[in-house]
């Protein structure tokens, strides 16, 4: 398919920024809405002089809305929260919203319309978060029926609120958690997988109103996770199984902070498996191959080891690739 212009609805996030840049490469004008656009200036060299617009778009305004899929062909959803805060909850940024750009969409003739949720959706989870990208899937196929449903695993990336997180935390503690023992089993995928896929599905006759699972090409436990992230940064702690109760009381006191390290409902996700499913296409069916965890940790965890990089060095792992 050719587009001449497409919009992300979050084009500033970790996947949204990922989209737009692969966008930009093929020549289209493209549109990155995001709740602070002003603050995403680093999307502009991205492209030709003004091939990248920004503009600020928030769930709450329709009107806004509107006006960001003006004249698109294609439009992209990669907005998404981990945690609440604010006027930021997960049924709006995750159910409600989506479903307002989708009916948006259909109403002016957009041609492709891809969502990117989340494996872990289900709507019985025990999970809000989780619950919300179920409720977010139905919502945007029952407005746009020949939408485009990716759900990535575990994103990681130079960008990502992982593997950084747990460096960081290693680099002060003397120990890290296992939540549940460690035991639940993730298919970490690289975020440019992800933003290929997401090209792939609007170049596919194939893909419109299909739901993919997009996955790495090898399932980790917790525990592999974080002892291949202490490898990497060089770093021995000491690896203590938590039963998630016992996290449950400091997770509620984290909540207040402005960005928590762990939430009460992320800990309910750790506790579940976040792996493909053989029954539903992935990145092999869009032509795409996964590209291996161990290859890509080493670009942007070294600044975790005793020492760390340079600043400039630092700076220059933050433009997408």
């Amino acid at each position: 398919m050719t587009y001449r212009r497409s919009t992300v609805i979050g084009g500033s996030g970790f996947i949204g920024r990922y989209v737009v840049k692969r966008l930009a490469e093929r020549g289209i004008v493209v549109l990155a809405a995001s709740r602070h656009g002003g603050e995403a200036l680093f999307l502009a060299p991205m492209g030709d002089v003004g091939q990248i617009a920004l503009m600020d778009a928030d769930f709450g305004d329709e009107a806004r809305l509107r006006a960001a899929l003006e004249g698109a062909e294609s439009v992209v959803i990669s907005a998404g929260i981990l945690f609440e805060h604010g006027k930021q909850r997960f049924d709006l940024v995750h159910h409600r919203g989506p479903a307002l750009v989708a009916r948006l969409a259909a109403e002016m003739g957009v041609a492709r319309l891809v969502f990117i949720s989340s494996i872990g959706a289900d709507p019985s989870s025990p999970s809000t978060y989780a619950r919300s990208k179920a409720a977010g899937e139905a919502a945007v196929r029952s407005a746009f029926s020949a939408a485009t449903i990716l759900r990535p695993s575990l994103v990681f990336g130079p960008e990502d609120n992982f593997f950084n997180r747990f460096a960081g935390i290693a680099r002060m503690a003397p120990a890290l958690p296992l939540i549940g023992g460690g035991k639940t089993r993730f298919q970490p995928v690289y975020v440019g997988d992800v933003a290929d896929a997401v090209m792939a599905a609007l170049d596919s006759a194939e893909a419109p109103g299909k739901t993919f699972e997009l996955g790495g090409p090898r399932v980790y436990t917790f525990r592999q996770m974080m002892e291949l992230l202490l490898a990497e940064i060089a770093r021995k702690r000491m690896l203590v199984s938590v039963p998630a109760g016992l996290l449950a009381l400091p997770g509620a006191l984290m909540e207040w902070l402005p960005n928590p390290p762990l939430t009460r409902d992320q800990l309910r996700l750790l506790l579940r498996d976040n792996v493909v499913s053989p029954d539903v296409p992935g990145l092999a069916q869009l032509g795409i191959t996964p590209t291996a965890l161990e290859l890509v940790l080493p670009t942007y965890l070294d600044r975790f080891r005793r020492g760390g990089r340079t600043l400039a060095a630092e700076l220059a792992t933050r433009l997408p690739r």
